[in-house]
């Protein structure tokens, strides 16, 4: 598998912190002071077909421009030009990169042009590796929860460090499995952890707080990107976001009841302002459907691999008992609408493996207080009922059972949330519900949060605890190293798959290698 040598990797990033390469040439170079900033450096996401999208921000209204090579001296660049970015969309601006030939290195720089004087930014470097059309090996991350329960950047331990590790790795992308920012966790100065050891954050003034506003869920989002890690591996490694619950509020929906903290106690609100954020800043191809605040969707990766990519958070019923013995309003998670695209979709599917990136996970139980005295309140699809489908998991049931009648084959669970790393296996034998074949789930993270769990599994649909590790307590410091990503390789020869669990510094704490079915 062919990938950017990480010599070539760092000496881009050092010519994107403000050198000029040969056959650059803004349109006005004028003196600092007057030269649009680029502080948040640049995103690629989204790679399909011969596309893939560019991301970036300035600090003043600008259109951004792309240009594009397959060689790093842009001896032939190509360039796209972005519509005007400005106070309405946070001064972002996204490009779609189009006629990419195929499973080539893709070398990008972007600068802002003033839109009153014409006057450029200093110019940052990326690039990317193209969709293959044939087979070749694979190789992508994936994990979720950064910035949560008060652990910020901690200029002390070098930032949030894991996204150098996973950047090492070089994979093809990443996948951020939900929970790219933590809305309602505020970043103090410092924070006690175990054994009296003090965290200590870089911070700003929209983590001073919970984000109630559009400006304060933007500043989340600038939050995370003055860490240099960060910005180093969004340069680097296409990303595919998904969102989850801390991208508003913890375990919203319907029925979520804020706390004093928070001044509107209208969801709906919140809602709105944090959506209109995660898609400003994400790198993501917008879509039209849902009035243009569609998340789901599939990233087809050549012919070995197609990643449906889930929102199981913007279509459910409120979280409540989840014990409901037919599918309606209240007992949906992935809504009527999205359960028959990933169905469908997932049929009409010829790649060898059929990635479904899920927020949360299957069988694991997630609670959220209680309904009433010793009736649980569940966030997730379980409701630790070892029974028939209930609520929430008949969807599932109805999945499931679908990909058996249709015989889809070789699908693998990827998914987050919990704050710890574990390998499930889910087999009719072992199940209340058996009109399914066995599959695999498997979790990551935390990125740069509090760790926990483990979590109990339901047995509605067989799930067996393979590997798990987890913290000694709940809420343990990322001092602690329980901070982990999975990583994923295929072999292009074999079709061989083989999952990777790695903690903080990449080192591997489990493997699981799995043979595509016939």
């Amino acid at each position: 598998m062919y990938h950017f040598p990480l010599a070539r990797r760092r000496l881009l990033q050092t010519v994107g912190a403000g050198l000029l390469v040969p056959g650059f040439a803004p349109a006005v170079i004028a003196s600092a002071k007057s030269r649009p900033v680029m502080a948040d450096g640049v995103q690629a996401g989204d790679p399909l077909g011969d596309r893939a999208m560019v991301w970036s921000r300035c600090d003043r209204p600008a259109k951004m421009v792309v240009e594009w090579d397959t060689r790093s001296m842009f001896s032939a660049p190509r360039r796209v030009v972005s519509t005007l970015a400005d106070a309405r969309t946070d001064f972002t601006a996204r490009v779609e990169l189009s006629g990419l030939p195929a499973g080539q290195a893709i070398f990008y720089r972007v600068w802002f042009e003033d839109a009153n004087t014409g006057v450029s930014s200093e110019p940052w470097f990326g690039h990317l590796r193209s969709v293959p059309a044939q087979k070749r090996d694979i190789r992508f991350v994936w994990s979720g929860d950064t910035v949560g329960q008060g652990f910020g950047i901690n200029p002390d331990i070098g930032g949030m460090r894991i996204y150098e590790a996973m950047r090492l790795r070089l994979p093809d992308f990443f996948i951020h499995s939900g929970d790219t920012i933590y809305a309602d966790s505020p970043v103090p100065a410092s924070v006690a952890t175990e054994g009296g050891r003090v965290w200590r954050n870089l911070t700003s003034e929209a983590k001073s707080k919970v984000a109630e506003t559009l400006a304060d869920y933007r500043g989340n989002y600038r939050y995370n990107l003055m860490d240099e890690n960060v910005r180093r591996f969004n340069a680097e490694v296409p990303q595919i976001w998904q969102w989850d619950d801390h991208e508003v509020t913890n375990n919203w929906s319907s029925s979520k009841q804020l706390d004093e903290r928070y001044h509107t106690k209208a969801i709906p609100a919140l809602v709105a302002n944090a959506r209109q954020a995660w898609l400003e800043y994400s790198p993501m191809r917008l879509q039209a459907a849902d009035e243009g605040h569609r998340v789901y969707r599939k990233i087809a990766y050549g012919p070995l691999l197609d990643v449906f990519v889930l929102d199981m958070r913007s279509y459910r019923g409120p979280n409540d008992a989840n014990l409901g013995t037919v599918m309606n309003a209240d007992s949906a998670f992935l809504g009527r609408t999205q359960l028959a695209w990933l169905k469908a979709q997932l049929k009409a599917s010829t790649a060898q493996w059929k990635v479904i990136a899920a927020d949360m996970p299957v069988g694991l139980g997630v609670p959220d207080g209680e309904v009433s005295p010793g009736v649980g309140r569940w966030e997730a699809i379980a409701n630790a009922d070892d029974g028939r489908p209930l609520g929430r998991e008949l969807e599932i049931a109805e999945l499931l059972a679908y990909l058996r009648e249709q015989q889809v084959r070789n699908t693998l669970w990827l998914t987050a949330d919990v704050h710890y790393c574990a390998a499930h296996h889910y087999h009719p034998d072992r199940a209340a519900f058996q009109d399914f074949e066995p599959f695999w789930e498997f979790v990551a993270g935390p990125l740069n949060a509090g760790s926990f769990g483990p979590n109990p599994l339901d047995g509605t649909f067989g799930p067996q605890v393979v590997f798990q590790k987890a913290p000694p307590a709940p809420n343990t410091s990322p001092f602690a190293g329980y901070q982990f990503f999975g990583e994923v390789n295929i072999q292009a020869q074999t079709g061989e798959l083989t999952v990777t669990l790695r903690d903080l510094d990449g080192v591997a704490v489990y493997e699981q290698v799995l043979q595509p079915a016939a």
